[in-house]
């Protein structure tokens, strides 16, 4: 298995419990979108999958590594493999695009290549050409904060893109795009994880889209697993299961035909 939780707890520092008692395998080159309401522990589960969050006891293994039970040097090493997409990339305002995009390689270029980085870009074609799939080539030069809330992150996912990860974890990767632009970005993101057999977990509060672009739907609600089953299987009750008592409906799912029609990861 490339991704592996046994019977994994989190509570954070503020007495906050994330996750309760969670079981999860996914094998190399899985497509997983993570669905739920606020709150339901999404964030954390794929923070505890990239391992930037310790769990409180059970086990998390990582490309075949009991993640903490390595040495941090050797963390660090295994998490140069794994690529984060966050739904807010953080991104420094005055750095600009091209620079960036090309921190994905830090991991794995060292301090010295990474320091001369900053001062001059290393790899602008190779910047260029992941921002591109995502059609913001125009931008390499660009200051962060020029960028709108959706273009940056379009800049976070080419970031991830550029480092060419065997696992990618993105935590609401589209939510500040358009229905247009999400859709498309989402296209590329699994596009990309089927051409270089890359591991892909997402979280997403759009049904609609998760339902259409990946195969395995898992269900989170209170930290816990609700469902964990083929996109086809996720049916109006269990969503409305999923999203019971929130204060807006259960996000809408596509007509059963459509769901099977459209392509997935």
């Amino acid at each position: 298995m490339t991704l592996q939780l046994n019977r994994v707890n989190l509570t954070h520092a503020n007495g906050v419990h994330a996750l309760h008692g969670v079981d999860l395998h996914i094998g190399a080159n899985e497509q997983v979108a993570i669905i739920g309401p606020s709150g339901a522990g999404k964030s954390s589960l794929l923070n505890l999958l990239g391992t930037a969050l310790q769990p409180s006891s059970g086990e998390v293994q990582v490309l075949g590594e009991r993640a903490w039970q390595l040495s941090a040097r050797q963390r660090q090493r295994l998490r140069a493999r794994i690529g984060l997409v966050h739904q807010s990339p953080p991104l420094p305002p005055r750095q600009r695009v091209v620079t960036a995009v090309l921190a994905g390689k830090i991991g794995q270029w060292g301090l010295g290549k990474s320091l001369m980085n900053l001062l001059h870009p290393l790899d602008i074609a190779g910047a260029r050409a992941a921002l591109a799939r995502l059609d913001l080539s125009d931008k390499l030069f660009t200051q962060c904060q020029q960028l709108s809330g959706g273009q940056l992150q379009r800049v976070g996912i080419a970031r991830v893109l550029y480092q060419a990860p065997e696992v990618l974890l993105a935590d609401e990767p589209v939510s500040a795009m358009d229905p247009v632009l999400a859709e498309h970005t989402l296209s590329v993101l699994c596009r990309h994880a089927r051409e270089h057999n890359v591991t892909l977990v997402a979280s997403l509060h759009a049904v609609e889209l998760a339902l259409s672009h990946f195969s395995r739907i898992i269900g989170l609600r209170d930290g816990q697993i609700l469902f964990d089953l083929p996109a086809s299987e996720v049916d109006r009750e269990r969503l409305d299961r999923l999203y019971a008592n929130e204060q807006l409906l259960s996000p809408p799912v596509p007509p059963a035909p459509l769901v099977v029609q459209i392509p997935r990861c």
